[in-house]
């Protein structure tokens, strides 16, 4: 039997500067952390800029030994990754949709962007925009089909634009719609970080949150509680997936059968920058 390496492995392809301002990741390595540290295990993080160098990050793993498991998050369209990962051995717990037979913690990503486009239908918008990830991803993918199959049953037709989680996209996305000729009356972001830069961005250009706009955070976080007016959000409870996704790892590396979970739902939270609009 292979002796324990100690760690799991857990690679971001994301730019480095973003997990400075984004809560998300911090609370769920957080939360895998505390779980694993149970049993004596930790987490090794490695932060790299593509997937090439996510992968190649893998095959070093797998010919060195230094992991029992990986974690394998954001899944994306044609994704390599589980491939690589069959083909150097390395045991890994997929976070969102499966692949294979590897086991899998899967999340709902459709159901959360459901409810936040009912509060907004019931509040009166008509005009909806969302501000979302990057569309290679599978749940990005999956929020935005949500979105429009939820419009198109309300007779809305929303403006989808492509944003990669940043402060920069957030207020330049948010500017770019709101000097359109139609304006949305309500913006959905994919994150807490774009959503804050979306609210500056609107106050920079003279409209009121939320009488004229309303503004719906993806990703509870002291962002979105502390900011003017407070953001409704949909709210996950980050560290619970954390938990959850370490509790699974355990059942891998145990060497035993992985049960299958799901993530905490997202549920709505309603603050202060939602509103019927003007």
């Amino acid at each position: 039997m292979t002796a324990s390496t100690g760690a799991v492995g857990l690679v971001l392809a994301r730019p480095p500067r973003l997990l400075g301002v984004e809560p998300f990741f911090m609370e769920f390595i957080a939360g895998i952390e505390e779980r694993l540290a149970e049993r004596e295990l930790s987490v090794l993080l490695h932060v790299v800029a593509t997937q090439d160098a996510e992968i190649a990050a893998y095959r070093r793993w797998g010919a060195r030994r230094l992991v029992d498991a990986v974690v394998l998050v954001n899944r994306s369209v044609e994704d390599r990754r589980p491939a690589v990962l069959r083909e150097v051995g390395l045991p890994a717990v997929l976070v969102g949709e499966p692949a294979g037979a590897f086991p899998v913690v899967r999340t709902d990503d459709a159901g959360p962007v459901r409810a936040a486009l009912a509060h907004l239908l019931e509040l009166g918008h008509r005009r909806i925009a969302r501000v979302s990830g990057p569309e290679s991803l599978l749940h990005t993918r999956a929020r935005t089909a949500a979105l429009l199959e939820g419009c198109a049953a309300a007779g809305v037709e929303p403006v989808v634009v492509e944003g990669d989680y940043s402060e920069e996209s957030g207020a330049k996305l948010t500017a770019a719609l709101l000097s359109g000729g139609e304006p949305p009356t309500a913006i959905l972001y994919d994150n807490d970080v774009m959503a804050v830069a979306g609210l500056g961005a609107a106050k920079e250009l003279g409209v009121a949150v939320p009488r004229e706009l309303s503004v719906v955070a993806w990703d509870d976080s002291t962002l979105c509680r502390l900011a003017s007016p407070a953001l409704t959000t949909m709210s996950v409870d980050v560290h619970r997936f954390g938990v959850t996704v370490a509790e699974s790892v355990l059942e891998l590396v145990g060497g035993g059968p992985v049960a299958d979970r799901w993530s905490p739902s997202a549920t709505l939270v309603a603050r202060g920058s939602t509103a019927p609009p003007v």
